[in-house]
C-alpha cells in the first residue's frame, strides 16, 4: 500500500551487488594482469602460488588437481567474501534486494513461512565473527601491498621510494577496507562487548567509543570499500594490459 518508490532502494542495491560479483568473479578466474611492476590486485592478495614476484611460494604447485582451473585469488576469496557475505549490514541488504525478505519496510513478503537464521542454510551467517579474525590478518597483508607501492625497482635492479597514482589507488583501497573492518559490529563486541561497564578501563573505554564511532558508518564504508577493492583491481589491470599508464607523481 506504500505510494512512494520504495523499490528505488533494493533495485540500486541489487544492480551494484550483482555488477560487483560478475566482475570480481571474472577477475578472479582470469589468472592474468593482475600485478604490475610492485603494484598487485587486492582480489589477488596474498599471492600464495603464483607466476607473479609477489607469490609466497612459489608458481602452482603439483599437487593442484589438474582438472581444476587454477587462479591465485580462488585460493583466497572466499576469506574476505564470507567477511562480506556474513556482514550484519549486507545481510539485511541482499535480503531485501535478492530475496524481497521484505522488500521494503510494510511492504510485504512473496512467502508464508519465516526461518530465519536458526537454520541451514543461514545459520552459518553466525560465523561472522569467524571471518572478522581472517579479514583482519588480510588487512595486514594489504596494508604490506599498500608499503610496497610506494617502492620502485629501475630496470637496474635498484629499488628506491616513490609513488604513483597507482600507489594512492591501492592504499585508499586499503584505508576503505580498514574503516569498514574496525566499524565491523563483531569488531565492536570485541573491544569491549562483553564488559558490563568499563569506567574503569578509560584506555578500553576511549577504544570502544572509537569503534562505536566508525560504526554508525559502516553501511557508508562498506559500499566506499566495495568500489574501492573493485577500482584498485580494474586500475592494475588496465595498467598490466597497457590500456593505461601508471603517473609516476615522485
Amino acid at each position: 500500500m506504500r505510494k512512494d518508490n520504495w523499490w528505488l532502494a533494493p533495485l540500486g542495491t541489487f544492480i551494484v551487488l550483482t555488477t560487483f560479483i560478475v566482475y570480481a568473479t571474472w577477475a578472479a578466474f582470469q589468472n592474468a594482469h593482475y600485478t604490475y611492476g610492485n603494484y598487485i590486485s587486492p582480489f589477488y592478495s596474498p599471492e600464495l602460488f603464483g607466476d607473479s614476484p609477489h607469490a609466497w611460494f612459489g608458481p602452482k604447485p603439483s599437487w593442484f588437481p589438474a582438472f581444476m582451473p587454477f587462479s591465485p585469488a580462488l585460493l583466497i576469496l572466499w576469506a574476505p567474501a564470507g567477511f562480506r557475505m556474513t556482514c550484519y549490514y549486507y545481510r539485511g541488504a541482499y535480503y531485501k534486494a535478492f530475496w524481497a525478505d521484505p522488500p521494503g519496510c510494510a511492504v510485504g513478503e512473496p512467502r508464508k513461512s519465516y526461518l530465519g537464521e536458526n537454520s541451514l542454510p543461514l545459520i552459518i551467517q553466525n560465523a561472522h565473527r569467524y571471518f572478522l579474525y581472517l579479514a583482519l590478518a588480510f588487512l595486514v597483508c594489504l596494508t604490506y601491498d599498500a608499503w610496497k607501492s610506494f617502492h620502485f625497482v629501475d630496470a637496474a635492479g635498484v629499488e628506491s621510494f616513490g609513488f604513483g597514482v597507482g600507489s594512492l589507488v591501492i592504499t585508499a583501497c586499503v584505508v576503505f577496507l580498514a574503516l569498514y573492518t574496525f566499524s565491523c559490529h563483531s569488531f565492536r563486541h570485541l573491544i569491549g562487548g562483553k564488559s558490563d561497564t568499563m569506567t574503569h578501563q578509560p584506555m578500553k573505554m576511549a577504544c570502544y567509543g572509537c569503534v562505536s564511532s566508525l560504526n554508525k558508518r559502516h553501511m557508508n564504508f562498506a559500499w566506499i570499500s566495495l568500489f574501492g577493492v573493485m577500482g584498485a583491481d580494474l586500475y592494475v589491470r588496465l595498467c598490466s594490459m597497457g590500456v593505461i599508464t601508471d603517473l609516476r607523481i615522485f
